[in-house]
């Protein structure tokens, strides 16, 4: 592993229906692989729950959101951490006006989830006129909408 540094305001943008994703790094080696993400999320309404191949560690900087994990409900203030395990039916909301939190990922395959879901389906339209290009996304990627 080579040491890395990013400058604040530095990586990939990838706009989606549920904030801006900034891929900040990608760390692959012998011990395994994560990535890092920045996310600006705006309020909007709650994603259905999903599941994912990679499991996620979110940690809230400003704002205040709802996670839902398996289930049970988290109401995360600022400093607080959720983790989203892999395979489990997960999602969030932002409580007030806006999001920003740090994202950690398992393996390599979120980046380009994210890559693809940016590219595929417009932020600025409804989830209910996407949904096509959503399920599509989801799954060339292994993600899932969970049951109801």
């Amino acid at each position: 592993m080579n040491t890395v540094y990013v400058q604040p305001g530095e990586g990939q943008h990838y706009s989606m229906i549920d904030g801006d994703h900034v891929a900040k790094v990608a760390i692959k080696d012998d011990g395994g692989a994560f990535e890092v993400f920045e996310m600006i999320a705006p309020a909007a309404p709650m994603a259905p729950p999903h599941v994912s191949p990679w499991t996620g560690v979110l940690f809230l900087i400003e704002g205040r959101i709802t996670a839902v994990v398996d289930g049970t409900t988290y109401e995360v203030e600022p400093g607080g951490v959720v983790v989203f395990p892999a395979g489990t039916p997960s999602t969030f909301g932002v409580d007030g006006e806006s999001a920003r939190f740090v994202a950690i990922t398992s393996g390599d395959g979120a980046g380009r989830f994210f890559a693809d879901f940016a590219s595929s389906v417009p932020a600025d339209r409804p989830v209910e006129d996407s949904m096509a290009a959503i399920l599509s996304v989801t799954s060339r990627h292994g993600v899932a909408l969970a049951e109801r």
